[in-house]
């Protein structure tokens, strides 16, 4: 057994430690060293308050009511509306690109008519979640 001081946060404690196995060359043992005088800690400075999120501008409700909708066929982020919002699309025309797992999706319209698109550019949508409407 041999038996060492170690001081931890200021505490000092004695502790005994068992060798095992093959022999170790070692210096002798001296006596005990006092603990060295620890500083105390500096002040913790006070936590700042997380700044408050800025809320997002409302989204104008779009009505999915009596038109073709466009849903994304997979989660991931819309990076970009190929078409102003309200402007005629043909069928099979892009309007949307979705980026899932590091590629890029383009959403097709499913329809001739006029687009009113339910998300924004940067928003992350879910599975069949409506992208737009065409009417």
């Amino acid at each position: 057994m041999r038996k060492f001081n170690i001081t931890v946060d200021g505490k000092a404690y004695e502790v005994e430690v068992e060798e095992v196995g093959g022999s170790v060359a070692s210096a002798p043992i001296s006596a005990p060293v006092a603990a060295a005088p620890v500083a105390a800690p500096a002040p913790v400075a006070a936590p700042v308050a997380a700044p408050k999120p800025v809320a997002a501008a409302p989204k104008p409700a779009v009505n999915i009511e009596g038109g073709t909708k466009i849903n994304s066929p997979l989660p991931g982020q819309i990076i970009g509306l190929k078409v102003p919002n309200g402007s005629a699309v043909k069928k099979g025309q892009t309007v949307v690109v979705v980026e899932a797992m590091k590629m890029e999706n383009d959403i097709a319209s499913p329809a001739d008519g006029i687009i009113t698109f339910a998300v924004a550019q940067g928003e992350n949508v879910a599975q069949n979640q409506v992208l737009a409407v065409i009417k």
